[in-house]
């Protein structure tokens, strides 16, 4: 794919950096990613004890903030017991037991990704503690929403968040898709749209929602990963959408200051 023809300001407010390789650090530096924002999620293989996600939480917050900084990107982090690890209950209360020392660090901008996978009720029990852990840390809440299901997934969601009460303009829900974005925009919450090859969105695709939808209260990223996927697919999708027309001060509320807006929600976004 071909890079954007103008430099714009990006904030990436979804990657796992820590599957990337300094090439790509370099690449997105180039191509006007200033910020990201790495959630802790799955790494491919389910792990079987805690301190392996206490290590992972600790080598988002030092190692990948440093590597990073290298290339002249600021990281935060969003650290949370993630959906698809949550169903082995000795893990999961050992996890949620250490969390809260861990989301008192200044660079951790929300609590995610929370949510679910496989839509059980293990998962909603940790993702209704984990709310209630970014209450009173005073954090957002970034939620991951299903790869089957996406709907029933979102619609279960939503119930969740408005059951205990937690204000929904401090909830971003990812991985939106067609038929899922107006839902969460109807209930006041954020949209997160992952541009990603293959089992996410093209940027085509994202710009039709986009233009569908509008600007207000949405977000696009690119979740890379360890998967078939590409940390400037944010870049190229500001290449879609400059080539239909949309204006430059859209593009940017969409890629810098609804990015800034929802993080900064945190109290801890210093740019």
């Amino acid at each position: 794919m071909k890079a954007v023809a103008a430099r714009t300001r990006i904030f990436e407010p979804h990657a796992h950096m820590v599957a990337r390789t300094t090439n790509d650090y370099e690449a997105m530096a180039r191509h006007g990613i200033e910020v990201v924002v790495e959630p802790a999620f799955w790494l491919g293989e389910t792990r079987r004890h805690a301190g392996s996600f206490l290590d992972y939480f600790s080598h988002l917050l030092n190692y990948e903030h440093a590597r990073a900084a290298k290339y002249g990107i600021r990281q935060f982090v969003t650290l949370a017991m993630n959906p698809k690890e949550s169903n082995d209950p000795d893990v999961t209360r050992q996890v949620l037991d250490a969390l809260p020392r861990f989301l008192e660090h200044e660079r951790v901008v929300a609590v995610g990704e929370i949510g679910f996978d496989a839509i059980t009720p293990a998962e909603e029990d940790s993702m209704v503690r984990q709310i209630e852990m970014a209450r009173r840390a005073g954090l957002p809440l970034l939620v991951h929403s299903p790869h089957l299901n996406k709907a029933e997934g979102i619609r279960r969601i939503l119930d969740v968040v408005r059951n205990v009460s937690f204000p929904m303009e401090r909830v971003l829900i990812d991985h939106n898709v067609e038929n899922t974005t107006g839902m969460a925009l109807a209930e006041g919450a954020w949209a997160g749209h992952t541009v990603y090859p293959i089992t996410k969105l093209s940027p085509e695709r994202a710009a039709d929602i986009l233009q569908e939808h509008g600007f207000e209260r949405m977000m696009i990223n690119s979740a890379a990963d360890w998967g078939p996927s590409d940390p400037l697919m944010v870049p190229y999708t500001v290449d879609e959408l400059r080539e239909r027309g949309v204006p430059e001060k859209r593009i940017s509320k969409l890629v810098w200051d609804n990015p800034v807006a929802f993080f900064s929600q945190s109290g801890r976004l210093k740019l």
